[in-house]
């Protein structure tokens, strides 16, 4: 089962807490491997386990940490093309915001979704095995939607990809 919105977990937001240096090395640690164990990393960051441990809590508890996730080779899964499709809605209307949040949802090779300001209003991006199966994709969402534009932009390569946030603003 996917999660599509991270999860609330503490009673006090992020904003409200003070993270340290210390704080920011674990949390680097943790997004370039979460299964790091422990005693790795308490023993990088010059701590013992507990502490360690408590501090990664807080992070958890204050939703800085929302969930952990293993990345999968989207190769090797059979989905290895990447389709960008900037849209452009006929209508600002809430209801249309709801629907197209629904259907979006609903279509597991939809991996990514922002609401944009300028010229194009959404942003989703699209893994699939091939160009057949975009189609299928495209094709569900135009029966369900009625959009003013929608460009498609095939990924020919992929420069840079991570899911570390930057840890130097804490």
């Amino acid at each position: 089962m996917t999660e599509t919105k991270p999860r609330k977990t503490g009673t006090k937001p992020a904003e409200s807490i003070t993270f340290d240096e210390i704080d920011q090395r674990i949390l680097e640690l943790l997004q370039q491997d979460s299964d790091t164990p422990m005693q790795a990393i308490s023993e990088t960051v010059g701590l013992s386990a507990t502490p360690c441990w408590r501090r990664i809590k807080r992070m958890e508890e204050a939703g800085l940490i929302t969930r952990r996730v293993a990345l999968v080779d989207q190769t090797r899964a059979n989905v290895p093309l990447t389709v960008f499709i900037g849209i452009s809605t006929p209508r600002h209307e809430i209801d249309w915001l709801n629907k197209f949040r629904a259907l979006i949802d609903e279509i597991p090779e939809i991996l990514e979704a922002y609401r944009l300001t300028g010229t194009v209003d959404y942003i989703l991006k699209v893994v699939v095995p091939d160009m057949e199966s975009y189609d299928a994709v495209y094709k569900r969402m135009i029966e369900r939607l009625d959009f003013s534009q929608v460009n498609s932009m095939i990924s020919m390569e992929e420069l840079k990809f991570t899911t570390a946030v930057p840890t130097k603003y804490l």
